[in-house]
């Protein structure tokens, strides 16, 4: 049977990025988003191989009874998880400085960027936890997609900061309690990605790159998260729980 793999937001973006990169791995693939299944079909066909099977698991990671669906849906077709890879994220609908931001932004982001994330990442790790005691074989992990943004400051946007600063925890957290279950848990930490997210500050960001933003002066891509989470979901970087794979061309790094 193959492994198999749980992607939030995984029909666009870094989460489309990290599903091409599995499906080559040979993992069976559940896909949640909040578009209906006939607006991804397209998408879900080109992850088909001839030795997988991909489930797309509709709804809202935010809502209790929409996590519990989805894990079901998982559960009744594939009976095994292997890898859950916290990737769903919003960012604020309207960038507002911090003196004007409002409580119905900072809600809204921190429930699916942050709540989501937690108590999906705590459903998962019991189902884990219940397999390893079945003595099911696999490799079990949780990788979650965070962003620079854990660190670095943009006070048009608090609230994504801050989200993913609560996703810097949230790793350190569930790799110390699930250490013993020898279940590892990662954080991906992106730089700036060409997604659709990004496609209102293309020229801003190009312009930025040309003064030396990161230390490859390129865009990232959501085939460079895709190699790295792959790396991780298979076992190829060992022995480091809890740790953050910065994938950002060196943009974090200070200069002087």
């Amino acid at each position: 049977m193959n492994p198999v793999a749980f992607i939030t937001g995984g029909t666009r973006g870094i989460g489309l990025g990290i599903a091409q990169a599995l499906a080559k791995e040979g993992f069976d693939l559940a896909l949640n988003g909040v578009r209906p299944e006939n607006q991804v079909k397209t998408v879900l066909e080109s992850l088909q191989t001839k030795n997988n099977r991909i489930l797309y698991c509709q709804g809202n990671i935010a809502k209790s009874e929409d996590r519990t669906q989805i894990l079901n849906q998982i559960r009744s077709e594939f009976g095994q998880l292997h890898v859950l890879v916290n990737n769903a994220g919003i960012a604020p609908k309207e960038r507002k400085d911090l003196l004007e931001a409002t409580e119905e932004s900072y809600e809204e982001v921190m429930d699916i960027n942050l709540k989501g994330p937690y108590f999906l990442t705590q459903a998962a790790a019991n189902w884990m936890i219940e397999q390893k005691e079945k003595s099911l074989n696999g490799h079990f992990s949780i990788i979650t997609i965070s962003s620079v943004s854990a660190t670095v400051v943009s006070t048009n946007r608090g609230e994504y900061c801050m989200s993913k600063a609560g996703l810097a925890m949230l790793t350190k957290l569930w790799a110390s309690r699930l250490g013993e279950y020898n279940i590892p848990v990662y954080e991906v930490r992106p730089g700036v990605i060409r997604t659709d997210m990004t496609a209102g500050v293309v020229e801003k960001y190009d312009r930025l790159f040309e003064q030396g933003l990161a230390l490859e002066q390129r865009w990232g891509t959501p085939e460079d998260l895709g190699t790295a989470v792959a790396a991780l979901a298979t076992g190829k970087i060992p022995y480091a729980t809890g740790q953050v794979l910065n994938i950002d061309g060196g943009m974090t790094i200070q200069n002087l």
